[in-house]
């Protein structure tokens, strides 16, 4: 598939690296990059051979958040040549023109939990509104030197409940610290995200690709169907209302993986003292 705004390489071995490619606007996220993450998180929930995916920002930053500029022709009642393709501006009223963009870009966050495989978010620079967005929905996030994560619509007239930060930061660090960075809109350094459980770790910006990929590695030495049904169990549990339900899913996870030939090599493997070799699906 060819993109103008993401590129998405996939190796040999199961790994996928999807990149946000606007280096010139910081990877702000435009109207145009928004379709092309539908389209590739669409194409990610089919494609078996993609088993672990990292996304990345290129140039100096992950992503600044939305396109402000970009953001203004929602308040128009007419649209600037060639932007008729993008369906909810293709109304008059501004106020639906907001809305119906709202549901468009954070279905892009559902989609990204959706999607079978774990995220890997390498983030550096500057990881702001939409971009914090991206890597919280993300599984694991791995952070340059340089990162600064800032939940940014607070500090523009708006609320600060912005692309899901008023779920995420709850559940992935704790409601007292999570309501703060929501409220003040401060920026929190990599040092301190690494503190607060926010990120995995903070290496060298040299190492930060390097770093996420031996990750995707590891994560590449697990059963295909075992790593899969493991994110959608964690899915669950996010939000189940009991601790039964998600035994429950857990329980027919682990029946349903043990019939899967996945475990004769993992127990091949552990009996010959060597890694498996699984297949890409």
């Amino acid at each position: 598939m060819e993109y103008k705004t993401i590129k998405l390489e996939l190796r040999e071995n199961g790994i996928g690296i999807l990149t946000l490619n606007r280096p010139e606007k910081l990877n702000a996220i435009s109207f145009q990059m928004e379709e092309e993450l539908h389209q590739v998180l669409d194409h990610l929930m089919v494609n078996l051979k993609i088993r672990v995916l990292i996304l990345r920002g290129e140039g100096r930053a992950f992503s600044a958040g939305t396109d402000l500029q970009e953001g203004l022709i929602l308040n128009s009642k007419k649209n600037p040549e060639g932007y008729d393709k993008f369906y909810f501006l293709n109304v008059s009223e501004p106020i639906k023109r907001k809305i119906y963009h709202q549901w468009r870009i954070t279905q892009i966050i559902i989609k990204m939990r959706k999607i079978p495989q774990p995220i890997i978010a390498a983030v550096h620079g500057s990881v702001a509104g939409g971009g914090l967005g991206f890597a919280m929905a993300s599984d694991i996030r791995i952070a340059s030197e340089d990162v600064n994560f800032i939940n940014a619509s607070i500090n523009i007239g708006l609320t600060g409940a912005d692309m899901g930060s008023s779920y995420f930061l709850p559940r992935l660090i704790n409601l007292s610290r999570a309501t703060e960075i929501i409220y003040s809109g401060r920026a929190v350094s990599g040092k301190e995200a690494q503190k607060i459980g926010f990120v995995l770790k903070v290496v060298e910006n040299e190492k930060l690709i390097n770093e996420a990929v031996k990750l995707a590695e590891n994560l590449l030495t697990k059963s295909p169907l075992g790593l899969r049904m493991t994110k959608e169990a964690i899915n669950l549990s996010l939000d189940s209302p009991s601790l039964n339900n998600v035994l429950q899913f857990e329980n027919s996870s682990i029946v349903l993986s043990f019939s899967s030939k996945d475990v004769n090599e993992a127990a091949s493997a552990f009996f010959g003292k060597r890694e498996p070799k699984y297949g890409l699906k």
